[in-house]
């Protein structure tokens, strides 16, 4: 499978575009005509620094406004079309991209269009260059990839073939199997899009709104497996345009990019195993069983605090690591580990972040296969030193800097807890049933890789987004779902909310809080408040709505005032939700009970909880204990 991607998808100057999508492990680029014009570089000259990089240049494009018009100009759009042809020998490259028309003098007519594409076609060849005829999906008169083809095909030009892009197709919900009908050779190159739906004008959703393969709602899968059923063996290509990726991080959107590719045509095997697809063999994508533990790494000095908090909501030291300043906390299943080793990966993240949550442990079917999916798709190994005799668990480094370690059922499990802790059993302490969920925290234009690290990895699926409106500003939020692995995304917009504070303060952390489960939130609050835990507390204002929006009787909402639960419910079930007060970094922890199949968040509350954090906060602007 060779890869592609625009120059307009990443920002930077062209240098360090280049450098990043090499980064990536792209196979090459296409040169967006403004990108160039823009560098001081001369045509050759750019050509060697793509080739210098390992690339190779793919498509020189947009040519613009050619077909269907009338003299003069005609004329003069073969004269533009010649002066790029020189530039593309230049470069070295053999391949542009002619989009539909939308000039203002354009006539129009499919027979008069194929002519002028076989007359380009004739030009084409004394440069040893190659027409691909784009239909945008807001052209004039050609806006269907299925018309575009009907004039490549009526063009019989060797030269002459069909680039589909899948926005292009996806975005007037054109049926992707009418690609089926193609022959694969005449299409000379694929681009490939993904967005959200979103109702807005075609031209502006296409130039501000595109993403990367897997981070929208387009059928991106379908539309490929059209491409692949006609044999094409063609590069694959991303043309996004997002502005969010053109401020971002030049290696991060490259790799995303190219986890995306694998990530699609992995699911594009999977789903049509008889296509054959250019990919190395890797393990299916497997739902997560459950988090088996969580890593707080901290110090000597701050542990204290941080095992107040742990003891408050029903936690008891239950063992100690024999090699490591590990201490093993526990409450039922729930496992959190308590690290003060000042030096390692632990240490690292606590001198970057504080008392931070380093690693999230997975029970997955097959820890191995897990790990080779996750290095497949681009994730990076994570390795330590270790101790002889010390199990090695299958680890790789997550978004945000943290660690992720895979984990199933076999010997290892048992041997961690009964060989590498010597732990004792849990007591119930306060009637904690697992890890319910984790907040993770991260700048607004981060959450699509996020999201796109977590559904290509694992089996998973993601909730639509939401707004949630802190009183200083908006944080977008989702979820995303992969068996007992629940993760909010919270994407901050500004440093005045409370995401945004929490990011500012713990240098970037990634967990802002963790999301107990238990069966009986009542009972639970009940015995907390026994062992002395700072319960956040919510203003009788929200109950008397929360009463009124749902009809809930007196009773029932005295007992959640006095606790200060808050409540939700959905077509499914009902939910109840408590939370801590925060600690002087933002961090908080949230304890749930979900009945009868209730599937959200809470979301509705999150305003009124943002409310409550920030009036038990410390002011903007206070340092941090």
């Amino acid at each position: 499978m060779k890869t592609s991607i625009a120059t307009v998808t990443l920002s930077g100057s062209l240098t360090t575009r280049l450098a990043a999508i090499a980064a990536a492990g792209f196979d090459g680029i296409e040169i967006f005509e403004q990108d160039f014009l823009a560098s001081d570089f001369a045509p050759a000259e750019v050509g060697r620094m793509v080739r210098d990089h390992g690339l190779e240049i793919t498509l020189f494009q947009p040519f613009r406004d050619f077909e269907g018009l009338p003299e003069p100009h005609r004329s003069r759009a073969f004269a533009r079309a010649e002066r790029k042809f020189d530039l593309m020998n230049q470069l070295g490259t053999d391949l542009i991209l002619v989009c539909s028309s939308t000039h203002p003098a354009a006539l129009g007519g499919i027979d008069r269009m194929a002519a002028d594409l076989h007359d380009l076609g004739d030009l084409a060849a004394r440069h040893g260059i190659r027409i691909g005829f784009e239909a945008l999906c807001w052209g004039r008169f050609v806006n269907d990839h299925r018309d575009a083809w009907e004039i490549v095909r009526r063009a019989d030009h060797a030269q002459v073939g069909l680039i589909l892009d899948s926005f292009h197709t996806l975005a007037r919900r054109i049926d992707p199997d009418s690609i089926r009908a193609i022959p694969g050779d005449r299409i000379f190159f694929v681009q490939l899009a993904d967005a959200p739906a979103i109702d807005m004008d075609l031209l502006y959703w296409s130039r501000h709104f595109r993403n990367m393969p897997g981070e929208g709602d387009l059928d991106v899968t379908g539309f490929m497996r059209a491409v692949a059923a006609t044999g094409y063996a063609g590069p694959l290509s991303l043309e996004i345009f997002n502005d969010q990726f053109r401020a971002g991080l030049p290696r991060m959107v490259a790799q995303d990019g190219h986890r995306s590719l694998i990530a699609l045509m992995d699911q594009v095997r999977r789903q049509q195993p008889a296509i054959p697809v250019a990919l190395p063999d890797f393990p299916p994508p497997a739902p997560v069983e459950r988090v088996e533990f969580v890593e707080f790494a901290t110090s000597d000095s701050e542990a204290p605090a941080l095992e107040s908090l742990l003891s408050s909501v029903g936690f008891e030291p239950s063992g100690r690591h024999v090699t490591k300043p590990v201490t093993l906390w526990r409450q039922g299943p729930v496992n959190v580990l308590v690290n003060t080793d000042p030096t390692g990966f632990a240490h690292s993240s606590y001198v970057a972040h504080g008392t931070t949550v380093s690693e999230i442990a997975l029970i997955v079917p097959d820890a191995q296969a897990g790990f080779a999916r996750a290095t497949a798709l681009l994730a990076q190994p994570h390795q330590q030193d270790r101790a002889a005799g010390q199990l090695a668990i299958p680890a790789i480094r997550g978004v945000g800097g943290s660690v992720i370690r895979f984990l199933d059922e076999g010997p290892d499990l048992a041997r961690i807890w009964k060989i590498d802790f010597d732990s004792r059993d849990a007591l119930p302490g306060a009637g904690l049933t697992g890890i319910d969920h984790i907040g993770q925290t991260m700048a607004y234009d981060e959450m699509l890789s996020w999201s796109l690290f977590y559904t290509s990895i694992f089996d998973a699926e993601k909730a639509p987004m939401v707004d949630v409106a802190d009183p200083d500003g908006l944080v977008r939020s989702q979820a995303v779902r992969s068996g007992g692995l629940r993760v909010t995304l919270n994407g901050a917009e500004t440093r005045h909310t409370l995401a945004g504070r929490f990011i500012e303060d713990s240098f970037g952390a990634s967990v802002q809080h963790i999301a107990f489960a238990t069966s009986d939130l009542f009972a639970t609050a009940a015995a907390l408040a026994g062992r002395g835990f700072d319960t956040l507390r919510i203003g009788a204002n929200y109950y008397q709505d929360v009463q009124a929006r749902f009809g809930l009787d007196d009773d029932l909402v005295d007992r959640m005032q006095a606790a200060s639960i808050l409540y939700d419910e959905d077509a499914q079930g009902r939910f109840f939700q408590l939370y801590s007060q925060p600690r002087a970094d933002g961090f908080f922890i949230e304890i749930v009970e979900r009945r009868n199949g209730y599937s959200g968040y809470g979301a509705p509350n999150a305003p009124f909880r943002i409310a409550a954090l920030k009036r038990a906060s410390r002011p903007a602007g206070m340092p941090r204990r």
